[in-house]
Formats: C-alpha cells, sequence, structure tokens
C-alpha cells in the first residue's frame, strides 16, 4: 500500500473540461446552444440508406418536370404567343416539316423545368439538409432561394430588356431592304438561349455571397478587382448574348456589372 505522503506527491491532474456555454458567443434566446450548430441533425445513414433517399427524390422531381411538361404542353400555343410579342411586325415561317412541333416541344420543356424548379429545389434541399449543421443551413437556405429569385429576375430582365432591344435593332437595320420573315425554330433558339443565359449570369450575387459566406474572399478584396470585373462583364456580355449587336451586350453587361456591386453589398451587410 503507498504511503500518504507518496499519494501526497503525486502531480494531481485536472479533470477534463466539459462543454462550457460560456466559452461560445452569447445569445438572447435562452434555449440557444452554439454548440449544436457544428452538429448535423441526421443519424448517421449507411450508402445504401443514402442511395436509396437520392432515388426517391430523383424520382419525385422527375415526375414534377414530367408533370409541368404535359401541362404547358397542353397550354403551349399561349405561351408560343407570349414570347412572340417582343417581335411586332415580324411573320414567322415554317420552313420543314414538323418544325412547329419541335418549337412547341422546346418551350413546353423550358416552361415546365421553370414551373416544377420550385418542387426540384424542395426535392434538393429535403436530401441535403438533413446531413447539415444549423449554421449551414442558416447559409444554403437564403443562398438556394436567392438563387432561384435571381434567375426568374434574369428572365424577365431578358423577355422586358434584352429580347426587345436585340430584335428592335435587327428590324431596324434592314428596314426599307428586307420584309422581316424569320424562321420560328431560329426565332425562339435566339429567345430561350437568351432568356436562360440572363437567368445564369443573374446568379453572380449568389456565388459572392457564397464565396464571402465562406470566408474564401472578402468584400474588399471584390472591389478591389473592379476593372477586371469590368471587362469580364463586357466578355461576358458578348458570349452569353446569341445576338451581335452592341446594345444588347452593353445592357446585359451592364447589368452583371450592377449584379456585382450588389453583390458587394450583401456580403458587406454580412459583416464579410
Amino acid at each position: 500500500m503507498t504511503p500518504p505522503s507518496e499519494l501526497e506527491s503525486i502531480p494531481q491532474q485536472d479533470p477534463p473540461k466539459l462543454y462550457d456555454p460560456a466559452d461560445y458567443e452569447s445569445n438572447d434566446d435562452p434555449d440557444y446552444d452554439p454548440y449544436l450548430d457544428e452538429i448535423p441533425d441526421e443519424v448517421e445513414m449507411s450508402l445504401f440508406d443514402h442511395l436509396e433517399e437520392l432515388r426517391i427524390r430523383l424520382f419525385y422531381a422527375i415526375a414534377a418536370i414530367a408533370v409541368g411538361f404535359v401541362g404547358c404542353f397542353v397550354f403551349v400555343k399561349p405561351l408560343v404567343r407570349l414570347l412572340e410579342i417582343p417581335a411586332r411586325g415580324v411573320t414567322f415561317l415554317q420552313l420543314s416539316p414538323g418544325e412547329y412541333f419541335f418549337v412547341t416541344v422546346k418551350v413546353a420543356g423550358y416552361s415546365g423545368l421553370i414551373l416544377a424548379s420550385p418542387f426540384v429545389l424542395y426535392q434538393i434541399l429535403q436530401f441535403v439538409l438533413p446531413g447539415l449543421t444549423r449554421r449551414e443551413r442558416r447559409i444554403i437556405g437564403p443562398i438556394v432561394f436567392g438563387s432561384a429569385f435571381l434567375f426568374l429576375l434574369g428572365l424577365g430582365f431578358a423577355y422586358i430588356a434584352l429580347i426587345p432591344a436585340a430584335l428592335q435593332f435587327f428590324t431596324n437595320y434592314g428596314a426599307g431592304v428586307v420584309d422581316q420573315m424569320w424562321s420560328i425554330e431560329r426565332y425562339f433558339e435566339f429567345v430561350l438561349l437568351l432568356l436562360f443565359s440572363t437567368g445564369i449570369a443573374f446568379q453572380i450575387p449568389v456565388i459572392q455571397l457564397l464565396l464571402g459566406t465562406l470566408g474564401i474572399v472578402s468584400s474588399q478584396k471584390m472591389l478591389s478587382g473592379w476593372r477586371y470585373i469590368i471587362l469580364g462583364a463586357a466578355i461576358l456580355g458578348a458570349i452569353l448574348t446569341p445576338s451581335t449587336d452592341p446594345l444588347t451586350q452593353c445592357l446585359l453587361g451592364g447589368a452583371v456589372v450592377g449584379l456585382y456591386f450588389g453583390g458587394i453589398g450583401l456580403v458587406k451587410v454580412f459583416g464579410r
């Protein structure tokens, strides 16, 4: 048996430090526990369970897109007329058998995808969110819905501003020389491409907010590269616009610059 004198000489180790909420940021909510922000809510699942969950979510998403396509195909003629409105005074021609049919399939497909996109986003979130921490969920939720809003805003900007400007340029350029009779397939390829390329370009603030929130790039760093952004916006406007007229390219390039500086403001608001 060890004598008491020897026991007193043995260094006493500090007990392991337990989680103390005072070590973390304070919050006004008495039920707030910052430690839980770093813990996923989901119980660990096997690879097979993840694949099964993914299969179910994909099935629901594809089914929603299919339903949206069928619904839009039933009412495709009003959609076609809506997209023909910017081309006032133009006669559309079907230059080959089935050309109009394939145009309606494209229009119904794109419209069905847009119509089903909220449900598709919901399925994506249902698959991803359970495995994320609370802090990550607070980031990804606004980013996903902000991305959807900006995409729709881009579609509206293209329909109201870009498409009429481009068509007006081409119509005036050939006025008095050629009759304005266009292939309906070529016209809708032009319109659909411009719509969706503008929607993609409007995702710039979302990318900036994601980079700023993750601490990859600060708002000050983004602001310091404004000269390169103006050059990049001009190049992006030339690439994304299917037309070659300078007015449409300048409109899209100006929108990109405005979105970029707006994204800097958002990153600044979030303290980055």
